[in-house]
């Protein structure tokens, strides 16, 4: 059967095929903010991990000076996933005085069987994390009052729902002269 296919492929002609890239996700434009707040939904953490990382390998050369975290999962196991990883920057940024660069909420959004993280190495994850589901447009109020007259990059992995409500929110006015810049990371 493959010889009579190869000749086949032999025959044909094909076009040149050019790539242009790689090309990095939204997610990198993080660091082009002064301000950027990153928002995920469950699995949709994943692209902030190498942000996180960066930031715990060296934040000094970038230009960004405020980092918003917010991550949303239905069920307390999943910020187990990258807990460690937020433990440690967490902890980095206190040894170097510099605990209001990195601002973490973490929502669980189902309440049953509900547990807290316990394990004493988690407190700084334990303390910020809150039952039920962000109030979008009061958190970027708030962050819009602290930052005014900025531009606040808004980078949104997760569920079509809450990146439809960011965008929307983005796009209105806000009273404090803040700007949000939406960006959109998705998964293939």
């Amino acid at each position: 059967m493959d010889l009579e296919i190869l000749p086949v492929v032999q025959q044909r002609t094909y076009p040149k095929l050019y790539v242009d890239g790689p090309f990095g996700g939204p997610s990198e434009e993080v660091f082009n903010y002064d301000v950027s707040l990153c928002v995920a939904g469950g699995i949709g953490v994943t692209p902030f991990a190498c942000v996180l990382h960066a930031l715990l390998d060296g934040w000094s050369g970038f230009r960004l000076q405020r980092l918003y975290f917010v991550w949303v999962c239905r069920e307390l196991q999943s910020f187990y996933w990258f807990a460690e990883l937020l433990c440690a920057l967490h902890q980095k940024l206190w040894q170097e005085n510099r605990p209001d660069y990195f601002n973490m909420k973490l929502y669980v959004s189902q309440t049953d069987n509900l547990q807290s993280m316990s394990e004493e190495r988690f407190r700084p994850l334990a303390s910020r994390l809150l039952v039920g589901r962000p109030r979008w447009k009061l958190l970027l109020d708030e962050i819009g009052k602290n930052n005014k007259h900025r531009r606040v990059g808004v980078f949104c992995c997760g569920p079509k729902g809450i990146s439809r409500t960011l965008h929307r929110l983005c796009n209105s006015a806000r009273s404090c002269g803040t700007t949000f810049e939406f960006n959109k990371e998705s998964f293939s």
